[in-house]
């Protein structure tokens, strides 16, 4: 069934009724973790993940079989500015190669096994220049916002989510800074590779940004709509869509976790249903995860963005969930428990 939010109050709703892990499926998972043929905590964090994801999935002996990453596409206005390394024109040449299969993120969904769906988000219309204006109206930011909603698979068992934009580093710099203050030189980092006056140039628009929304500051989702781009707000729709659906998300790099930081801001515990997939090489990632408390699975230095992280940690979540549910009990085994 498509969704959809005739306003952000709406959406901001839906946050706040977002349901629960299932107890009885965590309770259970926890009793058969404590009768598995290993010393108790011999897995270490494997053995937490597999509990969490039962409570998430209604079973206390689940199975991974069916993940999706989902990857959104949007255009920023900003990059005008002259932000970033690269032109905008790189966002829709991207997506074509993704569509050729041709990017990392083809090479790792593949290797996971995961079903990946690429969403542009008009990218002959990028958003307006924040510095200036909202990034996105109201109307522009909910049709985001359903798009990732109304992209999870409902036969899904896990989403990542990742993204392509020119220019989305500086629009999550700027979220990053207006959800959890500081100095605009505290979030923005290279990004594609900017030298140091395009690094000069990408905080002095985070500023002004700042500046010219500081009325909206005080409210996640206008902070959103104000700063973010289409590609970050489909993916907060998405993560925000599957834990309606109580399918668990592993969160992607530097702007996904920007996007997630919204939803939690905006609703705290709505980011129960998701771990950090990785940390990138983004100097400011590490900074949204703490804010989040979120632990990464991972840190590879990576910065590709794609949502190359979240599917490499897929393999992970995977090993944690088929260790919990197929490895033998004492009891199936026939060793003694001491």
């Amino acid at each position: 069934m498509t969704v959809s939010f005739p306003t952000l109050d709406a959406f901001r709703e839906a946050l706040q009724a977002a349901p629960n892990p299932d107890a009885s499926a965590l309770s259970g998972a926890e009793a058969r973790n404590g009768q598995l043929t290993k010393p108790p905590g011999a897995l270490g964090r494997l053995e937490t993940l597999a509990i969490w994801y039962a409570g998430w999935r209604a079973d206390p002996r689940p199975r991974l079989t069916a993940p999706q990453v989902l990857i959104f596409a949007g255009n920023h206005g900003v990059t005008a500015r002259g932000v970033s390394a690269f032109p905008a024109e790189v966002t829709v040449q991207m997506v074509a190669n993704f569509t050729a299969g041709g990017a990392a993120i083809n090479q790792l969904s593949k290797t996971m096994g995961a079903a990946l769906s690429v969403h542009a988000l008009d990218l002959d219309r990028p958003t307006a220049d924040f510095t200036q204006s909202p990034a996105m109206t109201e109307a522009e930011v909910l049709a985001a916002l359903e798009t990732g909603w109304n992209a999870v698979d409902p036969a899904a068992d896990l989403v990542v989510t990742g993204e392509m934009g020119i220019g989305n580093t500086t629009s999550a710099a700027a979220i990053g800074a207006a959800l959890f203050g500081g100095d605009a030189a505290d979030w923005v980092g290279r990004g594609t590779g900017v030298d140091a006056a395009g690094l000069a140039r990408k905080t002095a628009v985070v500023r002004e940004g700042l500046a010219r929304h500081e009325a909206v500051l005080s409210d996640p989702l206008r902070v959103l709509q104000s700063l973010g781009g289409r590609e970050i707000a489909a993916m907060a729709g998405a993560i925000a869509g599957a834990r309606a659906r109580r399918i668990p998300v592993i969160l992607d790099g530097f702007i996904c976790t920007a996007a997630a930081a919204v939803l939690e801001r905006a609703a705290p515990g709505a980011l129960d249903h998701c771990v950090a997939g990785h940390q990138s090489a983004e100097g400011a990632h590490a900074t949204l995860l703490r804010e989040i408390g979120k632990e990464p699975l991972v840190s590879l230095g990576l910065r590709l963005g794609e949502g190359s992280g979240g599917a490499l940690a897929i393999g992970i979540l995977r090993a944690a969930v088929d260790c919990h549910s197929g490895m033998a009990t004492f009891a199936e085994a026939g060793v003694s428990a001491g």
